[in-house]
């Protein structure tokens, strides 16, 4: 992911050596949680109930993620939490350097990078694997119940709520793995590409998605490929991240929609008013009803 933290996230840095925020019980008595993305947030919510104050780093659907930038004011956010949920595998470093810049002996810090057994270089976008969430779900109650053993019950009949919600989509994939898997697909980044593999689908084109992800120019032949499967229908759908808009993406887009491939918009950043499993089940939904359509 190509995270911009550029001048802001040294002038907080320098806050924050001034002024360290301890990690504390809030005023009402809550567990302050961060997360560096809102989609952990969602999770943590869920499961922490009114127990719990949690702030989501990055939480705004309208806004390219690739051009984030840190602020005096999220590292005091940071600073201050008890709990931190971070993706790990160097999607958002600039959380880790904070956290590693405002050490609190108290604080549980989860990576969900460390639970999945990733690491840098792999597929960072670990929310799109179905398996992702419900680890991160008992990291978090057992991060929960560590901080706050009296009501360590309560996060635990949370998460069982949360576990059952979280197997609509385990079993939402499994019926579109059965109907769809071995369809080819392409995408303009890797960010659905767990939840492709998990759906059994054939992603062409990874080498132009990779380029695109790592801020690199897509060779000639990468670009011509991915052209051409468009063209001569060689994939059902094109998936593209929504958030994103860069000249080759929408060349692509105006391709697809003069082939009359379908287009499957996805986000790195879950929408507003929505919990995590709705926000998934309906790109589920899209996906499903695209690749059921005719592709001509």
């Amino acid at each position: 992911m190509k995270t911009v933290a550029g001048l802001a996230a040294v002038l907080a840095l320098a806050a924050l050596t001034l002024s360290p925020v301890p990690a504390a019980r809030a005023a009402d008595g809550k567990i302050a949680v961060v997360a560096a993305e809102n989609f952990y947030g969602d999770i943590a919510r869920q499961i922490g109930g009114d127990r719990v104050t949690v702030v989501s780093i990055m939480n705004n659907p309208d806004q390219d993620p690739h051009l984030f930038e840190t602020t005096p004011g999220i590292v005091r956010q940071i600073a201050g939490a008890q709990i931190a949920i971070v993706n790990g595998a160097n999607y958002d470093p600039w959380m880790e350097k904070l956290l590693s810049a405002a050490p609190q002996p108290n604080r549980k810090v989860i990576i969900a990078a460390d639970l999945m057994h990733r690491q840098a270089g792999d597929n960072p976008h670990l929310w799109y694997d179905p398996a992702t969430m419900p680890a991160v779900a008992k990291a978090i109650t057992a991060a929960l119940g560590a901080a706050d053993a009296a009501h360590a019950s309560d996060y635990a009949a949370r998460l069982s709520a949360t576990l059952a919600s979280l197997d609509r989509i385990a079993r939402r994939v499994a019926q579109m793995k059965a109907k769809h898997g071995g369809t080819a697909v392409t995408a303009t980044e890797p960010v659905f590409g767990p939840m492709a593999e998990a759906l059994g689908l054939t992603m062409r084109n990874q080498s132009f998605q990779l380029s695109m992800m790592n801020d690199t120019e897509p060779s000639a032949r990468d670009v011509a490929a991915f052209e051409n499967d468009l063209k001569e229908h060689k994939v059902k759908v094109l998936l593209y991240n929504s958030q994103v808009s860069e000249k080759l993406t929408l060349r692509l887009l105006d391709i697809a929609k003069q082939a009359k491939v379908p287009v499957v918009g996805v986000t790195e950043t879950q929408p507003a008013n929505v919990s995590f499993q709705d926000w998934i089940l309906g790109e589920l939904d899209a996906l499903d009803k695209a690749l059921s359509g005719p592709n001509s």
